[in-house]
């Protein structure tokens, strides 16, 4: 029996579970426990490359075996994505390892007729230059969306977006999730409420201010329990309701839930997960957290409403229903012209 590298053997795993739902770094972390650094870091590559690449990757599949390779079940489909990724976008990988490998995987996953049909697909991969359809699968993009960014950005920032999303992120704390605790003004002495702290990246770069009263919160326990270690007061709730405290905070970050599409290079999965139906689900919570924050906002006080999400729906609109024609600055984070991934940060002042 063949022998199939840890690397590969979990990438497909992880792209299995990602397709039913899971999170590609929560499921990565998993699979890649104890694993050398080497085996790791191509598994890695695999599942981001291929989360990134999905629909270019399938057209390349149809198009080298010549029928409508979609039709078949989706390991696979996981298969074929992985093997022509590694043929034709990886150099240091041989072409017969990656074959040798998803023929492997897919007789100990599939039926044999699987394991023929990933032989026959693989076999028939080279490294010509292609012409793609259509921009967006050029680009790796659900048309929709890509559509959706030349209405709202222009065809050129459109385009450059994509293009930054192709590419793997800056390991460490993004440049640009580092630019929106400093619209806060924190100062000593201030008492300040983080209401969806987990992580808790934020909330560490927030207590580099001396003197600060710091609460943190966030819907999930599990989450929130990972902050322990920070030193400061907890508070399990959901931001959307009421909130249980009877002071008022000098200062409040309200780092929202979002649909993350200024995360994509990141988080590549959410791009063929989301529909244009998601922003309007998200924008009836994060109004009710925004609200909810405003509330505990000493007269004076200073909020940041911020998200990870490209889409209007999800920012300025959440302002316009909470904020009115109250003066708010807003600051904005484009991938491709900024540095990082997309944000946006809306700051409220209270009138005294």
């Amino acid at each position: 029996m063949a022998i199939i590298s840890p690397a590969r053997r979990a990438a497909f795993e992880v792209l299995k579970r990602v397709h039913g739902g899971a999170h590609s770094d929560t499921m990565l972390y998993e699979q890649t426990r104890g694993m050398g650094p080497r085996d790791a870091g191509l598994a890695h590559e695999i599942v981001y490359g291929v989360l990134r690449h999905q629909n270019q990757l399938d057209w390349q599949a149809q198009h080298f075996s010549g029928r409508a390779i979609l039709t078949v079940d989706e390991p696979t489909a996981i298969l074929l994505r992985m093997g022509i990724y590694q043929m034709r976008y990886l150099s240091r990988i041989p072409a017969h390892a990656a074959v040798m490998e998803a023929v492997e995987l897919a007789k100990r996953s599939s039926k044999k007729a699987a394991a023929g049909l990933v032989n026959a697909v693989l076999r028939k991969v080279h490294k010509k230059a292609l012409r793609y359809p259509d921009e967006a699968t050029e680009l790796a993009m659900p048309e929709w969306l890509l559509e959706r960014w030349k209405r709202q950005y222009g065809a050129e920032t459109a385009r450059g977006i994509a293009l930054v999303f192709l590419r793997a992120p800056e390991k460490g704390m993004d440049p640009g999730a580092r630019t929106i605790v400093p619209h806060l003004g924190l100062e000593s002495g201030q008492r300040y409420l983080d209401l969806c702290a987990a992580p808790g990246n934020k909330t560490w770069q927030a207590l580099k201010t001396e003197g600060l009263r710091a609460v943190a919160c966030d819907r999930s326990f599990k989450r929130l329990l990972g902050l322990e270690k920070i030193g400061i007061p907890l508070v399990h709730l959901d931001a959307a309701r009421e909130l249980p405290f009877r002071c008022v905070f000098d200062r409040v970050l309200a780092d929202v839930p979002c649909s993350g599409t200024g995360t994509l290079g990141r988080n590549p999965e959410i791009k063929w997960r989301i529909g244009p139906e998601e922003f309007a689900r998200q924008q009836g919570r994060q109004i009710e957290i925004l609200r909810q924050a405003l509330a505990v906002l000493k007269p004076g006080g200073r909020l940041v409403y911020s998200t990870c999400s490209l889409e209007k729906e999800e920012n300025e609109e959440v302002i316009e229903a909470v904020c009115g024609d109250a003066p708010v600055e807003i600051h904005r984070r484009i991938p491709g012209r900024d540095p990082g991934d997309g944000f946006f940060a809306a700051v409220v002042t209270r009138s005294e």
